[in-house]
């Protein structure tokens, strides 16, 4: 399968907004991530901040450790990450570590900061240029659809923000 297609792009985002919603259903909050090698999904994951009692369990961080054990390596060279919105610092930075060829996101950071999060104003393609990063990082996917899940959590009985 060809996982640079319109088609592999728009199914990969869809299993991260899907599993993002099931995140808001959880109570928790509505971000989600996808992991593929070769178009072929691996991990999915959804952010479980409130449920961990873990400020680090970022939707994409835990698709990132479901990957790993899915694939029994800390290694996911020739993965590409879709996320629902433009990864934190911490979380583009475990992308890098896990040599993950392409980030792929929807909403961005304005607009997590407009639903209520706290997050550093720091663009993930501009951070990945100043850390000398390989890491391809394109926005934009989907991006109505994922900017819908904020509005989706707002407005379900428990949505808080950190």
């Amino acid at each position: 399968m060809n996982p640079t297609t319109p088609a592999t792009h728009a199914r990969l985002m869809g299993e991260a907004i899907a599993i993002g919603r099931t995140g808001i259903q959880a109570g928790q909050t509505p971000f989600g991530c996808a992991i593929a090698r070769a178009g072929e999904l691996v991990a999915t994951a959804h952010n479980t901040v409130w449920l961990d009692t873990d400020i680090t369990a970022h939707a994409e961080i835990n698709a990132i450790r479901a990957a790993c054990r899915a694939l029994s390596t800390v290694d996911l060279t020739g993965c590409d990450l879709y996320t629902t919105c433009e990864p934190c610092p911490m979380c583009l930075a475990a992308s890098h570590w896990a040599r993950i060829r392409t980030v792929y996101f929807g909403a961005t950071i304005a607009d997590a900061a407009h639903a209520g999060f706290h997050e550093l104003h720091l663009a993930a393609a501009e951070l990945a240029r100043l850390g000398h990063s390989p890491l391809i990082v394109v926005g934009g996917i989907d991006r109505t659809a994922c900017s819908a899940l904020f509005s989706e959590w707002q407005h379900g009985p428990r949505a808080r923000s950190y």
